[in-house]
């Protein structure tokens, strides 16, 4: 069975290497110079989280991505 999870991808400000982090896998994250590396580090990154993790916990229901919001406040 085949589940898709969200990756929040951002880009490092003193390495300039992009970070996604797994939203639904807390402490699931990965780095990599490019949007293709950071993705197949991504997938393993997942799989190597979830070989980790109780079977108990894998069956669980997974949180659902709503969305992001960028909120704006006076400095």
């Amino acid at each position: 069975m085949q589940h898709d999870f969200t990756v929040i991808i951002e880009r490092d400000p003193e390495s300039d290497w992009l970070v996604g982090s797994v939203t639904e896998l807390p402490g699931c994250y990965t780095q990599a110079p490019t949007m293709a590396e950071l993705e197949s580090n991504m997938r393993e990154a997942i799989e190597v989280y979830l070989e980790t993790i109780d079977e108990d916990v894998r069956q669980m229901p997974w949180s659902t991505f709503v969305g992001l919001q960028r909120v704006g406040v006076s400095l």
